[in-house]
């Protein structure tokens, strides 16, 4: 209702513009001109209002790099023209009135010029934006939910997908355009193996950009400190730089993110937590399929894929057979489950 209102009101304003200027006498006296005038303003009102209502989701960065652009680009061209007004003078002393004219047509090109590079510096680098006084630098201060940046293992694993999906992972998400670059560079492979991964971690992404309900943003920007670095340090500095987490699933990379002091989500430890929790004394069914590395010992297969080590079960090798869970080791690589087998096969 206040949209409706704020419209209104908008289009009344644009018709007593309008009027201002058929009654000032900057339109010709003739009614085809004043009809012209009047419907041209009204059309363009209506035009703005069509484009605002076609665009209902407005990102604030972009708005703030536009008002802030064009009230940085109108103060140097009123600056500019200042500095130029000595220059007018001397050539036109003489025709005020010309004068007048020139001086009003450079502060309007002086001003469309300096509101043009202002705004478009601001919107090619609202990503950085940093206000800065001698010796005093006012940055951005991240609140509540922080973006995710993801690096190349979690996109060609493909469970960041079904995990964005189920609304456990709710803010941006980032992806490097570096990232797509090495993506695409694994693609292009000559190993079948290393091809096939790359692709289907270009179809994870495509999954990822054509769900309406995920926000992922493609980071362009390069960083000068990104020069000569290695793809996980760009990662790491990028998530550095936008105050974000990181999420992978590569070990190596967890670690130096974490010597940075950057977040890391790593999914397979995610997975492993979710993984049913086993307590000794606890029986469970489980198929052993191959002997273990110790005499008597058999080896199974959960459906989450965790490991079961089964002492006196060498024998009972395809068989679905009754543990009693001893211990559980869990590790960084996933978790193992030991136990000792109690009754002979089950169909």
């Amino acid at each position: 209702m206040g949209l409706i209102i704020l419209r209104f009101f908008f289009v009344m304003v644009a018709s007593g513009i309008a009027t201002t200027l058929i009654t000032s006498g900057l339109v010709p006296n003739d009614p085809v001109w004043m009809a012209c005038t009047f419907l041209g303003v009204i059309g363009a009102a209506l035009v703005v209002i069509t484009i605002d209502i076609a665009i209902p989701r407005k990102r604030l960065d972009a708005i703030s790099a536009v008002y802030f652009g064009m009230i940085v680009g109108l103060f140097l061209a009123y600056v500019a023209s200042l500095a130029l007004t000595p220059l007018l003078d001397s050539d036109v002393k003489a025709q005020a009135e010309k004068l007048a004219d020139i001086r009003y047509g450079v502060q309007l090109g002086l001003g469309a010029i300096f509101c043009y590079l202002c705004i478009s510096l601001l919107m090619q680098t609202r990503d950085d934006f940093r206000f800065i006084i001698p010796y005093v630098e006012f940055s951005k201060e991240v609140k509540g939910r922080r973006p995710y940046v993801l690096d190349t293992s979690v996109v060609i694993d493909g469970r960041v997908a079904d995990v964005v999906e189920t609304s456990a992972l709710d803010s941006q998400l980032i992806m490097p355009r570096f990232v797509i670059s090495e993506l695409q560079g694994i693609a292009d492979s000559s190993d079948r193996m290393r091809r096939s991964r790359g692709r289907r971690g270009l179809d994870i992404l495509n999954r990822l950009r054509k769900n309406t309900e995920v926000d992922l943003h493609i980071y362009d920007h390069e960083l000068p400190e990104f020069s000569g670095q290695s793809v996980d340090l760009k990662l790491v500095l990028l998530a550095k730089h936008l105050s974000g987490k990181l999420i992978t699933n590569d070990y190596n990379l967890n670690k130096i993110a974490r010597l940075h002091g950057v977040g890391v989500i790593n999914l397979n430890d995610l997975a492993n937590a979710l993984k049913p929790v086993f307590l000794p004394g606890e029986q469970v069914e489980v198929r052993l399929i191959k002997p273990g590395e110790e005499p008597g010992q058999g080896v199974g297969y959960l459906d989450d894929g965790t490991m079961v080590v089964v002492e006196a079960g060498r024998d009972h090798v395809n068989e679905v057979a009754t543990i009693s869970v001893t211990s559980v080791l869990q590790t960084s690589a996933g978790r193992m489950v030991f136990g000792r087998y109690e009754s002979g096969p089950k169909v």
